[in-house]
């Protein structure tokens, strides 16, 4: 992990936001159609965007305005957290992965849905069980792709400094 030091600040940021697209693109797949025929239950977290914004603005948003802030926040945010996460944590890339989607389905599920004034991780129904696979899948998905990305740019520094 000590290599991402050497890398410039425009490819880590290449790295995460990919990692990010890549990741929260897949978790929109796995929400829409692979959770209801496992859970049957469509994962629609721009439906708690959408409480936050009225809660904190009294202002209603729709769920085209919601999902895009749910996708940015998504891919840019969750993509920069397991990169943060990666620094803290360099041993081991599944283990950074699981860890970014555990905190964050937390964050969902058990702080985030009460304010908004649902249940404590919404009595772990099947909702709660779909979100954590489709925050841990997705954060392990893009703990590897952010570590095969900057392991190019890095090949790809070494290469040209040769």
């Amino acid at each position: 992990m000590t290599f991402f030091y050497s890398l410039s600040r425009r490819q880590i940021a290449l790295s995460i936001i990919l990692a990010g697209l890549i990741g929260e693109g897949v978790f929109e797949i796995y929400a829409w159609f692979i959770s209801p025929l496992i859970f049957n239950v469509i994962l629609q977290p721009s439906n708690l965007v959408i409480a936050l914004t009225a809660k904190l603005t009294g202002a209603q948003i729709s769920h085209a305005v919601a999902f895009p802030i749910h996708f940015m926040i998504g891919s840019l945010g969750f993509g920069l957290f397991v990169y943060l996460t990666r620094l803290f944590m360099p041993s081991r890339i599944w283990l950074t992965g699981f860890v970014s989607g555990l905190i964050l389905w937390f964050v969902a599920q058990g702080i985030l849905a009460p304010f908004i004034g649902r249940s404590f991780m919404m009595d772990f129904g099947t909702y709660t069980q779909s979100s954590f696979i489709g925050h841990v899948g997705m954060t392990l998905l893009m703990a590897h792709l952010l570590e095969a990305f900057l392991s190019y740019f890095k090949n790809k520094t070494t290469l040209a400094e040769a």
